[in-house]
C-alpha cells in the first residue's frame, strides 16, 4: 500500500476548493462549544481564528473573525461577527487588542501553526484552541481498519500537539466527543458509522481530499461491506452503549495566569 504524503496547502486556497458546502455537516456543537465557551473566562473581546463559517463563536461577546477563504466567508450568516481576510501568522491587530483569541479545528491547516499560535498570543490575553491530538489517531476505527494512511498522514505533520501546547504555555484538557455530535468533524460519526457513507459528510471533512479520492472510495466500498455483512458491530461492540469517547479532543489554554 502506497505512503500517503501532505503537500501543506494554505488553509484559504484549501477551503476555497473543498468547503463550498462545509455549513452543510459543519455546525456548532453545543456540548464542545459550552468547554470553549467557558474556557474563555470573563473575556468580553474574541477574536476567532480561521474562523470558517462562524461556528463555536459565542453570541454573548464581542466576536472578530478571521478566515482567509472566500468560500468559507461567504457562507457565514446574516448578522455574525464582523470577519477580516487575514491568515493566523500574519494577524492585523495590535498586540493585546483582545481578551482572547480562539480556534477550533483549524490550526492543524496553517503553514506555520507554532507561528499562528505565537500571533494568537501577541494579540490576545487569553489563548483557548480546540484540537485533536494526532498520537490518538490509531485508536479510532475508521483509521485503524480502514484509513491506515491517515496515521502516516498525520504523524509526518509537525508541530505535534504537546509541541504547540509548549510554544504557548498552554494546559490541555481532554474533550470526549458524544455519540451524538452535530459537529460532522472526522470522527464525529463514531457510533453512526453509516453517515461515512454519505458524500456529503465526507465533502465536510478535509481528511478525504488530502488522501485522495482512490483511498476515499476503497474506504467507502469496504465499510459498507462490513456494515451489510456484520463484520463491523462485531468488531466494535465495546463502544456500542457508550454517550462519549475520548479520541483525543484536547482544549489548549493559555493565558497571562497559566
Amino acid at each position: 500500500m502506497a505512503e500517503a504524503k501532505e503537500v501543506p496547502v494554505p488553509a484559504g486556497q484549501l477551503y476555497d476548493t473543498i468547503g463550498r458546502t462545509y455549513a452543510a455537516t459543519r455546525c456548532t456543537e453545543p456540548r464542545i462549544a459550552a468547554r470553549i465557551w467557558a474556557a474563555l473566562g470573563d473575556a468580553r473581546t474574541v477574536l476567532n481564528v480561521g474562523a470558517g463559517t462562524g461556528s463555536y463563536e459565542p453570541a454573548d461577546r464581542e466576536v472578530t473573525a478571521v478566515e482567509p477563504s472566500a468560500a468559507m466567508r461567504a457562507q457565514r450568516p446574516a448578522g455574525s461577527a464582523r470577519c477580516v481576510a487575514a491568515v493566523a501568522e500574519r494577524l492585523p491587530f495590535a498586540d493585546q487588542s483582545f481578551d482572547a483569541a480562539m480556534a477550533v479545528l483549524s490550526d492543524h491547516h496553517w503553514p506555520d501553526p507554532i507561528a499562528g499560535l505565537r500571533e494568537m498570543r501577541r494579540v490576545a490575553r487569553r489563548v483557548v484552541v480546540f484540537q485533536f491530538d494526532a498520537a490518538w489517531a490509531g485508536r479510532f476505527w475508521l483509521t485503524r481498519d480502514y484509513l491506515p494512511e491517515y496515521v502516516r498522514l498525520v504523524r509526518w505533520r509537525h508541530p505535534t500537539l504537546a509541541e504547540r501546547a509548549q510554544a504557548i504555555g498552554a494546559r490541555m484538557e481532554p474533550v470526549p466527543v458524544p455519540w451524538d455530535c452535530a459537529d460532522g468533524f472526522f470522527c464525529a460519526y463514531w457510533r453512526r458509522p453509516e453517515r461515512y457513507l454519505e458524500p456529503e459528510v465526507r465533502r465536510g471533512i478535509s481528511v478525504f481530499p488530502a488522501l485522495g479520492p482512490e483511498v476515499e472510495q476503497r474506504m467507502v466500498t469496504a465499510l459498507r461491506a462490513d456494515l451489510e455483512s456484520g463484520s463491523w458491530t462485531a468488531r466494535n461492540r465495546d463502544i456500542a452503549g457508550l454517550q462519549e469517547a475520548d479520541f483525543g479532543g484536547r482544549l489548549l489554554i493559555a493565558s497571562s495566569m497559566s
